[in-house]
């Protein structure tokens, strides 16, 4: 059964373009790596309150829930240390799973 990993992250505007870029050239790619996801989507939300950022969403396909998980256990914890040192709390992130009902 297939699920959907979602992260929303919500990005202060200074640094809003660097992370962006980021994301898109070495955040996205490391996680397409890990070889637990079969695609993904990265989306920026519209008509939220932007006083404090901009809030983006990353959603990622896996075939089935032990992907995700080997995904949490073999590289989640890295790659969110990566990020935590590289934007501290101008980049808050919240996670969630769903499972595709076809």
């Amino acid at each position: 059964m297939q699920h959907l990993y979602n992260i929303t992250t919500l990005v202060v505007h200074p640094i809003a373009v660097d992370w962006l870029n980021w994301m898109k050239a070495k955040h996205i790619p490391e996680i397409m790596k890990s070889g637990c996801f079969l695609e993904y989507r990265f989306l920026r939300l519209q008509d939220q309150d932007e006083t404090e950022g901009l809030t983006f969403s990353l959603q990622l396909l896996t075939a089935n829930r032990e992907d995700y998980e080997r995904y949490l256990r073999e590289f989640a914890p890295c790659l969110r240390e990566d990020a935590r040192q590289l934007w501290g709390e101008n980049a808050l992130s919240f996670r969630t799973l769903m499972q595709v009902v076809n």
